[in-house]
């Protein structure tokens, strides 16, 4: 059988938690995730556990947060004036939004602290810093890189 390698196009369904064992994303065989090896579809330490997988295969990986989102970084969290806020409706905790600094590309931005005179934006992913598990099972090999497998 042939094993997944790097330039692989491959279906799999997943389930991934938190280390407290909370689900964090989910699909199931009725809609697989596809993605290519090697093009930065997913976290690199999804991607590096389904390479050598071949299908019908089914295992579980902890991956570590610079694997995944990456670390926290506080210096991505900031408190801006409500009157610096530029938006069409009151902020809400939890709520995420673009930022398009002047003549810069956009970026998403989490509401985490609301007070009458500011709001508190986390410019990290949810997820940063955060250990993940994943359960994958390797449902197909779509189309292969044409390199010998490993």
């Amino acid at each position: 059988m042939s094993q997944v390698k790097d330039g692989d196009t491959v279906r799999v369904v997943y389930t991934s938690r938190l280390a407290d064992g909370s689900m964090v994303a989910s699909c199931g065989k009725d809609e697989p995730f596809e993605f290519t090896i090697g093009e930065s579809e997913v976290v690199p330490g999804f991607e590096q556990a389904v390479i050598g997988m071949i299908a019908g295969e089914t295992k579980t990986v902890t991956v570590p947060a610079d694997e995944a989102y990456g670390p926290y970084q506080k210096e991505l969290v900031i408190r801006v004036k409500r009157s610096q806020l530029h938006m069409d409706q009151e902020p809400v905790v939890g709520h995420m939004f673009q930022v398009s600094p002047k003549d810069q590309p956009g970026f998403p931005v989490w509401v985490t602290e609301i007070s009458k005179k500011s709001v508190t934006l986390d410019a990290n992913h949810p997820l940063a810093g955060k250990d993940l598990t994943f359960e994958i099972t390797l449902i197909d090999i779509l189309s292969s890189s044409g390199e010998e497998g490993g």
